[in-house]
């Protein structure tokens, strides 16, 4: 898009933050999409996440492997239908592999590591997401992320507060976002998406991110 920041090509946003434009090719985007829809679907499937003011997120989502909600996981959808939470596919573990050494290369953030967390947020033209930090994990393996569909401006930050210094980065579809090391807690978040932008071919109206952690749990401990 016009007025962007870097050119689409692999660069480091910040210390151990690192985006790979167009990473994910057509085929791997649809096929990856269509397993998002069958993990959508009940049991366990997609939800409005509620905070624990009142207020619910305008992003809905769907946990895979733990269940997240504000700020715990569980291994059951303890507010939706109270399903026990789908497994972590196979599939995003070995995407989880081939994204940190595309991010990374050969550094020690590349490392083999059991990736167990899948989250799923689906953003309607108007969805959101605030600043925040991914900080209920016990791992501090760097996070993977994917986007589908619609470009948004994803703002990251730094570990510090919710304000600047941060970069806005426009994230298109088939887009790779990981961050680690230095940049693991760091602040980012969703101000904008940009509705009619995805490609037809994906059929999707609206973004999709899937985002990959490592929890660093013992089955049952985090309940």
């Amino acid at each position: 898009m016009a007025g962007e920041l870097f050119d689409r090509e692999r660069t480091e946003v910040a210390p151990g933050a690192v985006w790979v434009p167009g990473w994910l090719g057509e085929s791997e985007q649809i096929e990856l999409l269509a397993r998002c829809r069958e993990w959508a679907r009940p049991p366990a499937g997609m939800r409005t996440v509620r905070t624990p003011g009142g207020g619910t997120m305008s992003a809905k989502q769907v946990s895979l492997g733990w269940h997240w909600l504000p700020y715990k996981y569980t291994e059951h959808a303890v507010d939706g239908d109270g399903a026990e939470v789908k497994p972590f596919p196979p599939l995003l573990g070995e995407l989880a592999e081939r994204a940190l050494a595309a991010a990374y290369g050969g550094s020690d953030l590349a490392g083999p590591t059991p990736y167990d967390i899948g989250l799923i947020n689906f953003y309607d033209a108007d969805a959101r997401m605030g600043m925040h930090r991914d900080s209920d994990e016990r791992s501090d393996a760097p996070v993977v992320s994917f986007s589908l569909g619609d470009s948004c401006r994803f703002r990251f930050g730094n570990p510090d507060t919710r304000g600047r210094p941060y970069t806005d980065v426009t994230l298109a579809s088939g887009d790779l976002f990981v961050f680690g090391g230095p940049s693991r807690l760091a602040y980012h978040g969703v101000p904008k998406v940009f509705p009619g932008t995805g490609p037809a071919w994906l059929d999707l109206d609206g973004r999709v991110n899937i985002t990959l952690r490592v929890s660093g749990f013992r089955t049952s401990e985090n309940e």
